[in-house]
């Protein structure tokens, strides 16, 4: 029996090794050459040194566990990173300060007399560097060397789509990714959703409806949204697109453009989109800081540098 045209599943290949090392020697990169010919050299230097002074099983003994390090140094891995690089990471944070303060100036001021002693007398709170060193009203990050602007856009099935259709998706969403003109990151996340606060701002929203049957029934949804935040734990999918761009002049035009760029072509494939302004791209970067914690993005945040001021008496 002859399957139909539209019915041919397409098959795309796509590389995810895109990021990892070359390999040199015997499939191990040059990092783990490395490692390895250094405790291959403090062997033979240790067996030079200590085999005529000490015992045979003495000698095993301990070039045994040196073995043993270089090769988990070598070839481990924890969290999607070399053995070596986590130790590292490990090592920065535990010696790193557990508290720092932003400063906008790059020093932190002096702990005050009133305040609990978190530094040592006489020192300041460490400052608090952060990739992000502004965020404008238009949503443009400035990260230094880079300026990112970020885009929100939700998924597309094509799992009940036809198979010309999966190929123009595939086609399409190819065609954005040849456009690139620069770094792009694209970050799938799953975060809590905040069901009490939204049962809340319906339950608020409920006293103002003039229509007693309107306004019950948008009690009775408050509260199943709250049994709903007693008894389960739902997420939902959030993806964001991170463009960049670079250069001193109209760095910000530039990126904006990306992100418009980038927009319309996956909103093209049937995904919704939309280009972050700055409140939007502070509060996206808020919750990311603490994936854990109930949060909603869908509202805006306000930016570090502006006043915030209640409403007037």
């Amino acid at each position: 029996m002859m399957r139909a045209p539209e019915d041919v599943v397409p098959h795309a290949r796509i590389p995810a090794d895109v990021d990892v090392p070359d390999k040199i020697a015997y499939g191990l990169t040059a990092r783990q050459l490395a490692i390895l010919a250094v405790a291959g050299v403090l062997g033979v230097v240790i067996v030079q040194i200590a085999g005529g002074l000490v015992p045979q099983p003495v000698l095993v003994a301990v070039l045994t566990p040196l073995a043993g390090v270089a090769i988990v140094l070598a070839l481990g891995r924890r969290d999607g990173l070399p053995m070596d690089a986590w130790l590292l990471a490990a090592l920065r944070h535990a010696r790193a300060s557990r508290r720092l303060a932003p400063a906008a100036t790059g020093r932190a001021a002096s702990v005050p007399a009133w305040a609990p002693q978190t530094a040592p007398p006489g020192r300041a709170v460490p400052v608090l560097r952060l990739p992000a060193s502004a965020i404008s009203d238009s949503g443009v990050i400035d990260t230094g060397p880079h300026a990112v602007a970020l885009v929100a856009c939700t998924t597309v099935n094509i799992g009940l789509r036809t198979g010309e259709e999966q190929a123009a998706l595939i086609g399409g969403y190819g065609r954005w990714l040849n456009s690139i003109g620069g770094p792009v990151q694209i970050v799938v996340s799953a975060q809590r959703v905040d069901l009490a606060g939204h049962a809340l701002r319906v339950a608020d929203g409920a006293e103002s409806i003039a229509n007693p049957t309107l306004a019950d029934a948008a009690r009775d949804y408050a509260g199943f949204l709250d049994e709903l935040a007693a008894h389960r734990d739902p997420l939902w999918r959030t993806v964001t697109v991170a463009v960049t761009a670079d250069g001193d002049r109209a760095r910000d035009a530039e990126v904006l453009r990306r992100a418009e760029h980038a927009a319309g072509a996956l909103s093209a494939l049937g995904a919704q989109t939309a280009v972050l302004d700055g409140g939007r791209a502070a509060a996206v970067l808020a919750c990311a800081t603490d994936p854990y914690a109930p949060a909603d993005v869908t509202w805006a945040r306000a930016l570090p540098d502006t006043a915030v001021t209640g409403p007037g008496v």
